[in-house]
């Protein structure tokens, strides 16, 4: 987390100001930049930093890239847009592909509008990479197709998270097994990735043995349908289109996706698998319980940790702190921790509520939230992207 003594704020130009602080070489950065709305400060001045977002100012091996964006008209492809667009990824020529009923609709990217094609001429223009988040059936369809044609893919659907052959990448965990042999890449669950890379340094330093996690989740995550959903229950229409078997306006709904036969749900499930293969190791155990709650700027989850080693909290806290991608938002007299309506539009994972587990040893609970259309899904395959673009495997 940045103190005092390594900022430099700069003059504040329309509502924003500027941060300038030296970053660790481990991430592979020597300067960085935050850009802070200081409209919506958070809790005392020594925490009005925690609202700003890291530009992105990777210098990359080539300024020409061909991108596609397949479901470019979904939640998280217009998404996928924008983040390809702050974070100044170099599109060069971009290829939006949707449904057919989509085709020759327009898109903005960077202030200008691109039309919608169709899959068959967007793998003509031979991209260097399709970003997909079409869902599954989609995916299973398309995905083998783009790759045929030697387009890089990076998949948000669950289509290929648990396929053997398939790599499900967080970058900040795993992004080093990546080759430039893998032509279909998984961008894994939304739920998992906040939490895996939350968990990851203090798996490092203590070895983690088992999870209990309840998540908290967005309706963003379930699409346009959810959140029109949520509007319309607020507004008072009560006759409108129903994503949910139920009223989410002042509910909360315990089941995100199918029931499976050993009576968790499928969400849960991802949760407990891809953990497993994101961490590398199959002996952590897993147990989740997934809730749909009424709000749209991100995941929340409460996840309870036990380790094979005992852990001193001012460590845990600088783990957190030191680690790539984590925001450590923990000042309890202050009543400063980690909410969706702070973590919305930001990549960061927020963790707070560190405290231990009084009950067991070696056990620790957090509160992890972090914008699950962000970092959660588009964020994440554009960092993919990125790596590859780094290393010259694109």
């Amino acid at each position: 987390m940045l103190t005092k003594d390594k900022t430099r704020s700069l003059p504040k130009t329309e509502g924003f100001f500027v941060i300038m602080f030296s970053m660790p070489d481990r991430i592979n950065a020597v300067q960085g930049a935050i850009l802070c709305d200081d409209s919506n400060k958070i809790g005392s001045s020594r925490f009005q930093f925690l609202r700003c977002s890291l530009l992105n100012k990777t210098k990359y091996k080539t300024n020409k890239m061909k991108v596609a964006v397949v479901g470019a008209t979904g939640l998280v492809g217009t998404k996928m847009l924008q983040v390809l667009a702050e974070r100044n990824f170099p599109v060069t020529e971009l290829y939006p592909v949707a449904s057919e009923r989509s085709i020759g609709k327009e898109v903005e990217f960077k202030g200008k509008q691109f039309k919608v094609v169709s899959y068959e001429d967007a793998i003509a223009a031979k991209p260097n990479v399709a970003i997909f988040s079409a869902g599954g059936s989609t995916s299973l369809e398309l995905a083998p197709k783009f790759a045929a044609a030697g387009i890089t893919v990076i998949d948000n659907s669950s289509a290929w998270r648990m396929d053997p052959t398939k790599k499900l990448v967080v970058p900040e965990l795993n992004a080093d097994a990546l080759t430039k042999d893998d032509k279909i890449i998984a961008n894994p669950n939304c739920s998992t990735i906040q939490m895996v890379v939350a968990l990851n340094p203090l798996h490092k330093r203590y070895g983690i043995k088992r999870i209990v996690v309840s998540t908290y989740q967005s309706v963003t995550g379930t699409g346009k349908k959810a959140v029109d959903q949520l509007n319309n229950e607020r507004n008072g229409i009560e006759d409108g289109p129903m994503a949910y078997k139920y009223r989410i306006d002042l509910n909360a709904i315990p089941q995100i996706d199918v029931f499976l036969d050993n009576g968790y749900t499928k969400e849960e499930m991802k949760m407990v698998n891809e953990t497993r293969k994101i961490m590398r190791d199959d002996n952590i155990k897993v147990t989740a319980t997934t809730v749909r709650i009424p709000v749209m700027g991100g995941h929340s989850e409460s996840v309870n940790v036990e380790f094979a080693e005992d852990f001193s909290l001012d460590e845990v806290k600088r783990l957190l702190s030191e680690a790539p991608g984590v925001v450590v938002q923990d000042d309890l007299s202050n009543q400063v921790y980690p909410m969706p309506l702070w973590a919305h539009e930001k990549d960061e994972v927020f963790v707070g509520r560190i405290r231990r587990d009084d009950t067991q040893p070696n056990t620790l609970n957090l509160w992890v939230v972090s914008d699950n259309l962000r970092k959660g899904a588009a964020t994440n395959a554009v960092q993919i992207a990125e790596y590859l673009l780094k290393q010259g495997l694109l």
